[in-house]
């Protein structure tokens, strides 16, 4: 009798100590390391020479994989510099063609369709480093030579996590080497503003750009297509933007929902009112317009 009522309270206690410990192998709030990381970089960067980009000549991935993983293995996954990174930026480095830079904020799907993979611009996501990093999470763990799979720190619990301080290595490493004309897609309808502070191209890019091997500098303002126009030229944090880079001494032209990327939003989305043919009118020369009607 006195073993049936305590199995019950036993079961409980149980329970209660399988619950707690997965909450303590949880250490951090955001995802763990991406599975299969050490065969994704090494097959992005095979991807990458071989296929996206074989201008940019021959790399060893291996040693790319072996810079990427030392730059945060073994150490305490709140103290990660950007300057960890370095080896692998060296190795992955490549030349950036002048008038292709495509800086962003708030649009990075966009960003991806309208670059075309380096085809039409090159954003930080088409150089060999930004691909291999694009959409991936990882960490290690103080003396450890594993991956953490369970848990990575987010950059609210510490700023100086692996993956934040990747993207900022990359980040100025594209504007040291970005020239020519800069182009820079911002999205309108963001809520935080379409240059927002802080943010990367804030305080990563923009103190990074070379002014010598700039000679102007495009602003395109667009806004989603279901989105609130929020933010425009002139107006708002896109205006604290232009008075920066001017203040800066750049050629700086803005522009509210370029036409280039307005079409190619309305390719996925034609029926939308913005993508009416009274509308696209306004971009075209009026003999063509005349010529579909």
């Amino acid at each position: 009798m006195m073993m049936s009522r305590l199995f019950p309270l036993l079961f409980i206690s149980v329970l209660c100590m399988n619950s707690f410990s997965g909450v303590q192998g949880r250490k951090w709030k955001g995802e763990g390391t991406t599975q299969n990381l050490e065969s994704i970089v090494i097959g992005r960067c095979f991807n990458y020479i071989r296929i996206v980009n074989p201008a940019v000549g021959e790399k060893n991935c291996s040693q790319i994989w072996e810079a990427f993983k030392n730059a945060f293995i073994n150490k305490d996954p709140c103290n990660i510099l950007p300057k960890d990174y370095e080896l692998f930026i060296n190795l992955t480095f490549h030349t950036i063609p002048p008038n292709k830079s495509l800086f962003w904020e708030n649009n990075q799907l966009l960003v991806n369709s309208f670059a075309d993979r380096g085809r039409r611009y090159m954003s930080l996501g088409d150089t060999l480093f930004g691909f291999i990093g694009d959409f991936l999470n990882w960490c290690g763990q103080a003396d450890s030579p594993g991956l953490d799979y369970e848990s990575c720190p987010t950059t609210l619990e510490c700023e100086n996590n692996a993956v934040e301080s990747f993207w900022r290595m990359a980040s100025i490493t594209y504007a040291q080497h970005s020239s020519g004309v800069i182009q820079v897609l911002l999205n309108g309808s963001a809520e935080g503003g379409a240059y927002p502070q802080p943010g990367f191209f804030a305080d990563y890019e923009i103190p990074n750009l070379q002014k010598g091997k700039i000679s102007q500098i495009f602003i395109w303002v667009v806004d989603d297509l279901e989105g609130p126009d929020l933010d425009s030229c002139g107006i708002r944090s896109v205006k604290t933007l232009e008075t920066r880079l001017k203040t800066l001494g750049y050629d700086v032209t803005c522009t509210d929902n370029n036409k280039s990327v307005m079409f190619l939003l309305c390719l996925d989305n034609p029926d939308n009112s913005k993508c009416a043919l009274a509308s696209t009118c306004k971009f075209l020369f009026i003999n063509i317009c005349v010529i579909l009607q």
